[in-house]
């Protein structure tokens, strides 16, 4: 509760300062964003399409971008500067909830051991909140795109996002971690408590200028966390690391193709 209390309180920072901030020299944009979201944890079978389709949700995110090429306390352009025509700093803050099962060919219905049953039993899911801040590179000129309704704008983009996340693991044969409910490399290697961590941000896309005011935008973002407990799972830690499991070998990232509506504040 508290970290979710930060993150809103920290939104509210950027646009009631929005004043503050125009006088330094930039302006603002602000928007929404939603899209599909595959996540790829420790649920599931590696490099399998199933199990990527099927441990997906929807997220959906409010952003704001300062503006260095146009100053909102003159309404006039800023020095022609190659940053200033260039660059945007994106500032977000996103939600998303994955329910998770286990798919792939070791829970095809013909399998019929202790472990597919096991494996078929389990369940979970993980409620994630966000908020950082990214740079974004646009190739061609910002202010050209700005002045032509209809015209596109390519950018590219990395940051730093601070998670917060909330877990849930559950088996529908019972309570976890005896050898009746859980396969061996799940033993001792999941997570029920709420914690958080950092995660890198890259993405493409490409904005589609509406109107003098309003852009739409089509971006493919990925983002890998700085641990392996956001989806409750790490069966590399299972029975103390005396089980090896050469599978994991990634933390947990998603992949999330969202589609956006920015509105250029005046």
């Amino acid at each position: 509760m508290q970290t979710r209390l930060f993150l809103v309180v920290c939104l509210f920072f950027i646009f009631t300062k929005q004043d503050a901030f125009s006088q330094l020299g930039f302006s603002h944009e602000v928007g929404v964003i939603s899209g599909p979201i595959a996540f790829y944890g420790d649920y599931g079978q590696r490099n399998d399409f199933d199990t990527n389709i099927g441990n997906s949700t929807i997220g959906i995110g409010l952003i704001h971008y300062l503006n260095f090429s146009y100053r909102a306390d003159c309404n006039c352009y800023t020095r022609d500067k190659y940053f200033n025509d260039h660059f945007k700093v994106r500032n977000e803050i996103d939600y998303h909830k994955t329910q998770f099962e286990h798919i792939g060919e070791y829970v095809d219905p013909s399998k019929t051991s202790i472990t597919a049953n096991q494996l078929r039993a389990m369940k979970g899911s993980t409620t994630v909140f966000d908020i950082g801040t990214q740079l974004e590179y646009f190739p061609l000129s910002i202010r050209d795109f700005a002045a032509t309704t209809g015209s596109f704008a390519p950018f590219v983009s990395a940051g730093v996002h601070f998670v917060s996340y909330d877990p849930e693991v559950y088996s529908e044969l019972g309570e976890l971690n005896s050898t009746i409910t859980t396969p061996t490399k799940y033993l001792n290697a999941f997570q029920q408590e709420g914690d958080s961590t950092w995660s890198i941000v890259t993405s493409v896309g490409v904005r589609y200028k509406l109107s003098e005011l309003s852009d739409l935008m089509l971006d493919a973002r990925w983002q890998y966390y700085f641990s392996n407990w956001v989806d409750g799972l790490n069966p590399s830690l299972a029975n103390n690391g005396s089980v090896p499991v050469p599978e994991n070998k990634a933390n947990d990232w998603i992949y999330w193709i969202n589609v956006g509506y920015i509105y250029y504040l005046d």
